[in-house]
């Protein structure tokens, strides 16, 4: 199996995708559990786990507490967008987004300054659902991206969430890291809310950039980690090896 460059949980997810397009594993039927699949691919439990909240985020996949884990989709990505990394687009978002949260904050009134408010309460409830979460801060940002007033951001900030949602790659990677950071990322939009709240741009501005920095130093540390398990892997195969040759 050709892990390379690619993160290693990407790659298992990969493969489990192909058997579901192959129709090994077709939609309504049970994946096997994360032992038989662990083995399957010689990796860990965790990395299959990984695995499966990617394939999940993509919509491919449903893990059910104490059922197990369903097909629901095939699934196809949209060939009308470009294939850029996770880094590429938050990066482009840092720019984008904290320029349209500027432009924002000369415009925005109270009530749509309620609306990003009970945006964020959704966010920030322990208890609400998850795909409600995600849903609320993608209209949490494209409301920001609407309040600017330039229908030229408007429509790059509804491509990157496109893009962001879309491409199976950096889905999964959002998606991880989102899974992790629920209570700094709503921290995060509060305070850009306070910022807008006080109309002022350079405030808006730097806290819509400082929610991109911290999001992508998150994934860096997530790109740093895979590789470090994936080293650790290998350095395992290799002693096993080692040790098979040494006997014989």
């Amino acid at each position: 199996m050709q892990m390379m460059s690619e993160r290693l949980y990407q790659s298992i997810a990969g493969e489990i995708r192909k058997l579901i397009d192959s129709g090994e594993f077709p939609v309504g039927s049970r994946l096997p559990g994360e032992r038989d699949l662990a083995e399957r691919f010689g990796v860990s439990r965790v990395t299959i786990r990984e695995a499966e909240i990617a394939l999940e985020a993509l919509g491919l996949i449903s893990i059910r507490t104490g059922s197990g884990v369903y097909v629901t989709s095939a699934g196809t990505p949209s060939a009308d967008l470009p294939q850029v990394s996770a880094f590429d687009l938050t990066a482009a978002r840092a720019v984008i987004e904290a320029e349209a949260a500027a432009l924002a904050s000369a415009n925005i009134t109270d009530l749509e300054l309620a609306e990003l408010e009970e945006l964020i309460v959704v966010m920030s409830d322990p208890n609400a659902d998850g795909a409600a979460s995600a849903e609320a801060d993608r209209q949490f940002h494209l409301t920001i991206a609407r309040i600017a007033g330039n229908p030229v951001i408007e429509h790059m900030v509804q491509l990157i969430w496109r893009m962001r949602n879309e491409l199976p790659a950096v889905r999964a990677t959002y998606a991880r890291v989102c899974h992790n950071d629920w209570s700094d990322r709503t921290d995060e939009h509060a305070e850009i809310l306070a910022a807008l709240r006080r109309r002022d741009p350079q405030a808006s501005r730097n806290a819509m950039r400082s929610h991109f920095h911290r999001l992508f130093e998150s994934m860096l540390a997530a790109t740093e980690r895979d590789a470090l398990e994936e080293l650790r892997r290998t350095t395992e195969l290799n002693r096993e090896r080692f040790l098979q040759t040494t006997r014989i």
